[in-house]
């Protein structure tokens, strides 16, 4: 069994109240396993408030676990994470990154692990984040898109971790003279444009042109600076893609939806040829699932994150 090691939170940084991006360090300033682009590391707190998993019909959900004088009781979780930063930041800097929400249930219930790790770590009172020294996963380029010409990634919120891994790599690789023969799409949505993280970094790996790569982020909730962005679209993941295939928007509210101007539809079409293409996905279990449906509808091949 893989030990468990201290490790330390550094530079994170707030994208929204419950969207942040952090780097983890081993105290003992020790070597991370190394690993492939896609793949993912289980971390550990040990002040976790803690809940309990209640059936309700067919309904679950969690509340707090409470003890004999309804105190919340505390405890170690462990939750695994795919890593946001590429291997070659990592053997270069030695640190993991990552992109990570602050889960809430329907009922309000805070997520364990996350709320251990919003709470008090930017004023450095609760930085210590253990992680076990394995970094496993399948999702990776060489096991999911192995022989197809095209890649057409879908990341919804922090789903975006294991692509933005994938496209540094590919793009650090091309620099060193080892571009990929094939060509690659990232579609990426969040609800505002501040939470769009590596907006900046994918726009500028796109401008160099070091490989096929083109990059469509987009928001759910666009204000008029976002809609007067050519280089940002409006709406949900499936829901673009769906317009890409002129399939119908899930939701009848989707009226907002477009992609972005520089990314005319006709330039999207013509480059995910269907039975070329396999479209790998992560993050919402409801937006994957309506993606492997159009998958289904076009005859793409379709992988999605999920341990």
């Amino acid at each position: 069994m893989a030990d468990l090691k201290s490790g330390r939170i550094v530079e994170w940084h707030r994208l929204s109240p419950s969207l942040s991006l952090f780097r983890l360090v081993a105290v003992d300033g020790s070597q991370f396993p190394s690993y492939q682009a896609g793949q993912y590391i289980a971390l550990r707190r040990d002040d976790c408030l803690l809940t309990r998993k209640v059936k309700e019909g067919n309904e679950v959900r969690f509340v707090p676990d409470l003890d004999a004088e309804g105190r919340q009781k505390r405890g170690p979780v462990t939750h695994s994470y795919s890593i946001s930063s590429a291997p070659f930041e990592t053997t270069q800097g030695n640190h993991l990154e990552f992109y990570v929400v602050l889960e809430r249930g329907r009922d309000g219930v805070l997520g364990r692990f996350t709320e251990s790790l919003f709470r008090g770590v930017e004023d450095h009172k609760n930085d210590r984040l253990a992680f076990l020294e394995r970094i496993v996963g399948d999702f990776t380029l060489a096991r999911r898109a192995a022989g197809f010409q095209h890649v057409l990634m879908v990341g919804t919120g922090t789903g975006l971790a294991p692509f933005v891994s994938m496209i540094k790599q590919l793009h650090f690789e091309a620099q060193q003279g080892t571009a990929p023969p094939a060509r690659y799409t990232l579609l990426h949505a969040n609800r505002t444009w501040e939470e769009l993280a590596y907006h900046r970094d994918l726009l500028e790996i796109e401008k160099a042109k070091s490989f096929d790569f083109v990059y469509v982020p987009s928001v759910s909730r666009p204000t008029a600076r976002d809609l007067a962005d050519p280089q940002l679209g409006s709406g949900r993941a499936n829901n673009l893609l769906r317009h890409i295939f002129g399939l119908p928007a899930k939701e009848p509210a989707a009226s907002a939806l477009a992609l972005p101007r520089e990314r005319p539809l006709a330039m999207l079409r013509e480059r995910i040829e269907p039975s070329r293409t396999v479209v790998l996905t992560c993050g919402n279990p409801n937006v994957m699932a309506d993606i492997a449906w159009i998958a289904s509808q076009v005859g793409m091949r379709f992988e999605k994150e999920d341990w």
